[in-house]
């Protein structure tokens, strides 16, 4: 029997997913034999079974989404771009700054003239919707195979997505130009969006890919994201997560890389605004000398909340593994760093190291930092450390004798402390747009514009500092 629209707008959101599911199953499953819809009707029972996290629960005692979860979302089964200008929606003109645009809008990929392109190179970018139709065999090679088990999101958006970006990288490729997602919500209601992303390096091939996150309206919105990545022998990934979201925006983005053998990857990401946003990284070095970085910067204020877990798995000896997260947390902003490192027995001649670092402004501001390390193999070189406190009164001295006034001399550290991790950043002109990005959201002058998360006009004014920050 059908439910009524008021019926289902009453019940609890997960109910009311149940309800939605069974009704659209026919658009959520595809053809019922196929090997992505038994991954899908699978997962789909595993959610009914565990339902959404107990805000109790250690994982989540710090991040506090029933406001989040009691809200009546609406879901988009079908895609229609009538009344937009996609063209318009994703420009992106970053000077110096040359890159293949993959677009999202509201979980569906965009393009005007086709779902999915080969490459000269043999690279393949497009729709996962469309992939899996074209190119089953890789699908079912590596469609949920990283993920995490009876994690309750990634188990919702196993089941509820319908699209989002694939790309296949063939053995001994390197993609010259950087693949840029550009994923925007603009919805006229409160929407929830679940859309999947796969990601595939073959043996000795090389990708830069730059995913963006970004609403256009003030409008509530519920964005749970998985994107696997598999990193196949000697593959090099530079990977860079750029969010900047309004404040009735809540993410959960999950990103799970799976690595063998001697393969590397450096992960940077560039947290800006959002009401609530929670990442989730887990990196799993499943071959001998994989080596992984992995990097970011949390700006917050007014009641906004940033919350990192990265879980990086050591599975096989003589691997690397680094992480330093750097926090800036303003007005009654609040925080959760949770780091946990596993060394499994077997994996002798580990070097792992982990540091996570805040500041802040206010006494109402928060966070909760945890650095964890769990060892099983003796021959290892580990080390986990946390910081939280205020700016530098030296360093403030020595600006302030120099005549910057105060309020430009906290910017001028805050800036300093951040550029840390922007200077991670490998591609020059994106280096150089995220710096000007990150000034301008210290001075309090970065909000959602109305075009992709890079904000690619021209600023008015460039803002620049003078002064020779080595020194303080």
């Amino acid at each position: 029997m059908t439910n009524s629209k008021d019926e289902i707008k009453n019940i609890p959101l997960k109910e009311k997913l149940i309800l939605t599911f069974e009704e659209n199953s026919e658009k959520l499953l595809g053809k019922k034999t196929s090997h992505i819809s038994k991954i899908k009707q699978k997962a789909f029972e595993n959610f009914k079974k565990i339902g959404f996290p107990d805000p109790k629960s250690q994982a989540w005692k710090n991040t506090d989404l029933s406001e989040v979860l009691s809200k009546d979302y609406e879901q988009l089964f079908n895609f229609s771009t009538e009344g937009t200008n996609v063209e318009e929606l994703f420009q992106c003109d970053i000077h110096n700054f040359d890159t293949h645009i993959v677009s999202l809008l509201n979980g569906w990929y965009v393009n005007p003239s086709e779902q999915i392109t080969k490459m000269p190179d043999g690279t393949i970018v497009g729709s996962l919707a469309k992939a899996t139709e074209e190119y089953p065999e890789l699908i079912e090679k590596y469609f949920g195979k990283a993920q995490n088990k009876n994690n309750n999101f990634t188990e919702l958006n196993t089941a509820f997505s319908q699209d989002g970006i694939f790309i296949f990288v063939p053995d001994g490729v390197e993609v010259l130009k950087p693949i840029q997602m550009v994923s925007i919500i603009n919805h006229e209601k409160n929407l929830l969006v679940n859309h999947r992303n796969l990601i595939i390096l073959g043996k000795n091939s090389k990708l830069t890919f730059v995913q963006c996150d970004d609403a256009i309206n003030h409008q509530t919105s519920f964005t749970n994201t998985v994107t696997e990545f598999f990193l196949e022998e000697n593959s090099n990934l530079d990977h860079y997560k750029l969010q900047n979201l309004n404040n009735n925006s809540s993410l959960l983005n999950s990103t799970y890389f799976k690595q063998e053998k001697d393969s590397n990857l450096s992960t940077n990401s560039i947290i800006l605004n959002g009401g609530i946003i929670r990442n989730n990284y887990h990196v799993n070095l499943d071959g001998e000398g994989c080596n992984s970085e992995i990097y970011g910067v949390y700006l917050m204020d007014r009641k906004q909340h940033v919350d990192n877990q990265v879980y990086v798995d050591h599975a096989k000896p003589n691997c690397t593994s680094s992480q330093l997260f750097k926090g800036i947390l303003d007005e009654q902003a609040s925080g959760v760093f949770n780091g946990h490192v596993l060394v499994r027995r077997d994996a002798q001649k580990t070097s792992a190291f982990q540091t996570n670092r805040n500041i802040l402004l206010t006494n109402e501001a928060s966070i909760d930092t945890q650095p964890f390390l769990e060892i099983y193999a003796d021959d290892v070189k580990c080390s986990h450390g946390a910081t939280v406190g205020q700016l530098d009164e030296e360093a403030m001295f020595y600006l302030r004798s120099r005549g910057i006034g105060e309020k430009n001399a906290r910017m001028l550290l805050m800036y300093a402390y951040a550029a840390e991790i922007i200077e991670k950043i490998s591609i020059e002109a994106l280096q150089l747009r995220i710096d000007d990005m990150v000034k301008k959201r210290l001075r309090g002058e970065l909000s959602v514009c109305d075009k992709c998360v890079l904000h690619c006009s021209k600023p008015d004014k460039e803002i620049s500092f003078d002064i020779d920050m080595s020194k303080v």
